[in-house]
């Protein structure tokens, strides 16, 4: 990321706050989600609100600077103080990569029906699959993306909590590491999904 930044400073201004909105908004349409079902959690601590820089976390945006992707806060709720925690806790999870899939077809449809300056065409490319990238990483089921709350529909309850509170790092360390050939477990398996969905999208 930061070698775009002498290469093309334009492009870097745009895919850098691309990839801040992204993460911002991912975890924004969480906080709102809880909101809506009853949990005051997010509003109390400050979450609620579409201002993408109240729901980063500082390592985090230091990893999207050096190594082209990083992660927000992780939005806070209190599954006690809602109405069905196991299906609400999944309606709360699907939220965020909703968003970025939303925000990737509007994108899509800016390119499709707009007149986009050369300069700037290939940098909205790069929001559009960032944020596919990041709906459909998300969606993997295991602790602590996204998907290993979605996934806890179709267990007990009791099964649904033993599962989300797994925190071993090791576990996304395997999905991001390169080791099959330069790419990781998690690129062999979102890449081709991107890829549908870009042909679908663009």
């Amino acid at each position: 990321m930061l070698e775009l930044l002498f290469s093309n400073p334009l492009s870097f201004i745009l895919v850098f706050g691309g990839l801040i909105l992204a993460v911002g908004l991912h975890e924004a349409a969480h906080c709102y989600m809880a909101d809506y079902l009853g949990d005051p959690t997010p509003r109390s601590l400050g979450r609620l609100t579409l201002n993408p820089l109240v729901h980063l976390d500082p390592l985090g945006t230091i990893a999207i600077l050096f190594a082209g992707f990083g992660w927000g806060k992780p939005a806070p709720f209190d599954p006690y103080n809602l109405k069905n925690p196991k299906r609400d806790t999944a309606l709360i999870a699907v939220a965020g990569p909703v968003t970025n899939i939303l925000i990737a077809i509007v994108l899509a449809i800016v390119l499709r029906f707009l007149l986009i300056p050369a300069s700037v065409y290939g940098s909205i490319i790069n929001i559009l699959v960032i944020n596919l990238g990041l709906a459909f990483f998300n969606l993997i089921p295991v602790p602590p993306l996204d998907g290993s709350k979605i996934i806890g529909v179709f267990m007990s309850h009791e099964q649904a909590r033993r599962y989300q509170s797994i925190n071993n790092p090791i576990l996304l360390l395997a999905l991001i590491f390169p080791i099959f050939g330069g790419a990781s477990l998690a690129s062999l398996v979102i890449y081709p999904v991107i890829s549908y969905a870009l042909h679908l999208l663009i």
